[in-house]
């Protein structure tokens, strides 16, 4: 039935092309369907089928090295990292020893930022050294670095450590232990032996109510994720500054949780020389807590590709039977050792595997401490190295703080997020283009930054299917399906062709409607603009960004939840699928039409996804964007109508408008609500004050065509 209909409604439209004679009303069909598999891969740490991702080989160290410096921005951008915060005086204060015999305890505290602190203690063998050091964030352990139990004994492996002759700082990550001042995602709870306390004195689920849930924090790259990585980045900087300490000889270790941080830290601080993460990297799950989970982390990648970072640094993988780890010796230890391989190094990479659930129990600590005696000293430890019986220090003995009592300083947490914000504002202002050498700064620092928010890492690889043709009165217009095999998009488009061509000259126009944008909607036919374009000899392409016109998800697809904590760490947002959108079809005209000249024209919040995606197309000559009337210095804006994790840290349309310069720009409908200062102090610094124009009104569509056509 379906099929005799659309014959019917095919032979009818091609009836009124054919006696339209010169009338331009003349209707066409729409594109159609299109199997866009960006609906039907919607991620979550737990989908199988793509956690299930593992890396691909790599013939050279130089493809791996590429690939490497791509992930690690990632991790960093997710982080709100990049670009590098300014290190701060880390204020630490060493107190309260307690003498174990062979070794000590302390009490320690620094300040990461400040007003954020850092508490953990700090193990060590009685003597001067230097010693080698170990790092031991403790994961999600009912008692945090307290944990003293079959599963998992922190104090226990510290102390070993600390007899094997390292030194070994325990510190707790977020919301555990002394760290009080901020809340850690949806683990409310603590207990010291029988004592159960409520953390930051709720009962509450706290999950909504912790930095990095927000939208509005997203857009500036904060997070408890964020936050524990760069307290994992300082106490780097804190074990180095011990004289005791051999700088070269740095270690991490920790389990579940813990061991996210373990890698994560190693994958982006190559000072962290060997590296042990427990019972936690695996094809299948990849970690839930929202410390665990940042925005852009896990985007075409997953934890076993973050473990190959680690190369060609030793590397233990330790495994269990009983937790999602189960069948990483056969389905992600080969990845990790190819790459390992690319280096000559397989030697300085192993997995062990265990019978039991969930832990960081005797068996992998020994595991773990074998593997340090090899690498971590200057004279290996005879092997195996096996654990040594030990009595822990009690909570009390150990605890840096009152309980509920953070360290005097200690700022809340909407306070942090104000500093943090203020902090990375300041950062992007020392890069204001004021003059040539501070853009080319903008370019170097935050470019980086704003292509990894926006995952414009990968190149699309386009073809089109045409899905027929009509002819009216001046043009032909072609109907296609732009086919990107890189992400698997697929993307609407008309492509109208005027009779009398400027063969290699052609026009995108984007639409927050989608193509119907520029169509009169009466008749489906060209709108003004099109006709101007098209009477100039303007080829123009129209087409239909993620989501719009006729891109919809067919019926039955995943939800698109961008509420869902967990999304955007595994999927791009529909600003961002959009600003592919345009790049994708920016490729299509550029590649595979031949294009010579390329303009960019953006309607409405188009404009804005437009001027995001200019950066990354440096052939377009001229670009038209619609401000849309939005204030975009107001965080208010971003999170519903332009979201994307990190666009407020990389500096948002300020870098991408800065970024561009020289390439001529149309600026209108600003409505006073932009900076125009910083635009046009880019356009001044790249010698191209005429190429620009700014107008706080709309632009009419015969005030763009001139624009555009205008030599």
């Amino acid at each position: 039935m379906n099929v005799i209909i659309h014959a019917v409604v095919a032979f009818f439209v091609l009836f009124a092309i054919g006696t339209a004679a010169e009338s331009d009303a003349s209707s066409f069909c729409t594109v159609g369907p299109v199997s866009d598999a960006r609906f039907e891969a919607v991620r979550d740490t737990d989908t199988l089928c793509d956690c299930n991702y593992v890396p691909k080989t790599y013939r050279s160290q130089k493809a791996w090295y590429a690939r490497a410096k791509e992930l690690r921005l990632q991790i960093l951008a997710s982080a709100g990292l990049a670009p590098m915060p300014k290190k701060t005086s880390l204020q630490v204060k060493v107190f309260g020893t307690v003498d174990g015999g062979d070794y000590t305890v302390e009490k320690v505290y620094f300040q990461s930022y400040p007003g954020l602190f850092v508490t953990g203690n700090l193990y060590r063998p009685k003597g001067d050294g230097p010693y080698p050091a170990v790092l031991n964030p403790h994961g999600h352990w009912p008692n945090g670095r307290f944990e003293n139990s079959e599963a998992a004994s922190i104090p226990g492996r510290c102390i070993n450590f600390a007899k094997q002759g390292y030194v070994a700082f325990s510190y707790d990550m977020i919301g555990f232990g002394d760290s009080w001042q901020i809340a850690h995602s949806a683990y409310p709870e603590i207990t010291y032996g029988n004592e159960r306390t409520i953390l930051n004195g709720r009962d509450a689920d706290l999950t909504r109510d912790v930095i990095g849930y927000r939208r509005d924090h997203k857009l500036w790259g904060i997070s408890v994720g964020g936050l524990q990585l760069w307290n994992s980045i300082r106490a780097v900087d804190f074990v180095e500054s011990l004289p005791f300490v051999d700088k070269g000889r740095i270690a991490c270790t920790s389990a579940s949780g813990g061991a996210t941080q373990t890698f994560l830290l190693a994958a982006v601080d190559d000072r962290v020389k060997v590296v042990a993460p427990v019972n936690m990297i695996s094809t299948e799950s990849q970690g839930g807590c929202l410390c665990e989970t940042l925005p852009g982390l896990r985007l075409d990648t997953n934890n076993v590709e973050f473990a190959c970072l680690i190369a060609p640094r030793p590397l233990v993988l330790v495994s269990a039977t009983g937790d999602w780890t189960k069948n990483f010796p056969t389905l992600g230890f080969p990845a990790v050792r190819h790459i390992y391989g690319l280096f000559g190094a397989e030697e300085k990479v192993s997995v062990a595997q265990f019978t039991a659930d969930h832990n960081y129990n005797k068996d992998s600590r020994e595991a773990v401490y074998s593997w340090f005696g090899k690498w971590l000293p200057q004279s290996p430890l005879p092997q195996p190295v096996k654990e040594k019986p030990f009595e822990v220090e009690s909570v009390d003995a150990l605890r840096v703080c009152p309980v509920m009592e953070p360290p005097k300083g200690a700022l809340a947490k909407d306070d942090l997020v104000a500093e943090l914000r203020e902090m990375f504002q300041s950062q992007l202002e020392a890069c204001r283009p004021t003059n040539s050498g501070k853009l080319a700064q903008l370019r170097k620092t935050f470019l980086p930054t704003l292509r990894s928010a926006l995952s414009m890492h990968t190149k699309p690889d386009v073809r089109a299917e045409e899905r027929g043709k009509e002819t009216l009165t001046d043009c032909t217009v072609t109907r296609l399906v732009l086919k990107d095999r890189t992400r698997g998009a697929q993307i609407p488009a008309f492509m109208f062709v005027p009779k009398s061509e400027r063969r290699g000259e052609a026009v995108l126009l984007i639409d927050e409607k989608g193509k119907q944008g520029h169509l009169v909607s009466s008749a489906d036919a060209p709108g003004s603009l099109v006709r101007s374009l098209l009477k100039s000899g303007r080829t123009v392409c129209l087409v239909d960004c993620f989501g719009t016109g006729e891109h919809t998800a067919p019926e039955g697809s995943p939800k698109r939840d961008l509420d869902f904590y967990q999304f955007d760490t595994y999927n791009r947002t529909d600003t961002a699928e959009r600003v592919y959108d345009i790049i994708v079809a920016i490729g299509y005209l550029k590649r595979n039409q031949g294009s010579k000249r390329l303009d960019l024209v953006g309607s409405g919040r188009a404009g804005l996804w437009c001027l995001l995606a200019r950066p990354f197309a440096g052939y377009i000559k001229r670009t038209v964007a619609d401000a849309a009337g939005l204030d975009i210095s107001s965080d208010a804006v971003f999170p519903d109508d332009l979201y994307v994790p990190g666009l407020r840290r990389a500096g948002d349309f300020r870098t991408a408008v800065a970024v561009a310069a020289p390439a001529a720009l149309y600026l209108h409908n600003t409505q006073g609500l932009w900076d125009s200062a910083w635009v046009e102090d880019a356009y001044e610094s790249a010698g191209a004050t005429a190429a620009l124009q700014v107008s706080e009104q709309q632009a009419s569509d015969d005030k763009i065509a001139a624009w555009l056509t205008r030599k």
